[in-house]
């Protein structure tokens, strides 16, 4: 497992040095509100271990990968999205300074809820 970088905002929430509004929580992942949400449904699911984006993925991640993503489907609805396929969410990462990404944690943002939504 990689070490925890003391300078991330992720880490440290993870730590729980800084609070979070959490949606799930186990001994990898971590699920919690997004402070500045775009839509009704906005959390953020990322993993404990400081992975910084998906360019650093590596093959051993994949199965630590898999069981984030199959959690989406199951805390989008648990969080009020409505069930697909009149419903949905939007699952989106940003990778790298072109991509957007403005912490270096690995992080997906899991949007939806009723439209319009404040942004996208």
């Amino acid at each position: 497992m990689r070490n925890a970088d003391p300078s991330c905002i992720f880490c440290r929430i993870v730590a729980g040095q800084i609070p979070a509004r959490k949606v799930y929580e186990d001994d990898d992942v971590l699920a919690f509100h997004d402070i500045n949400p775009w839509a009704p449904v906005h959390f953020l699911l990322i993993p404990k271990q400081h992975i910084v984006s998906m360019a650093h993925v590596q093959a051993d991640d994949a199965p630590l990968l898999g069981r984030l993503l199959a959690l989406v489907p199951k805390l989008a609805q648990q969080e009020g999205c409505r069930p697909y396929p009149e419903g949905g969410f939007r699952l989106v990462t940003n990778t790298g300074a072109d991509g957007g990404q403005e912490v270096q944690h690995l992080h997906f943002h899991v949007i939806g809820g009723p439209r319009p939504w404040l942004k996208g």
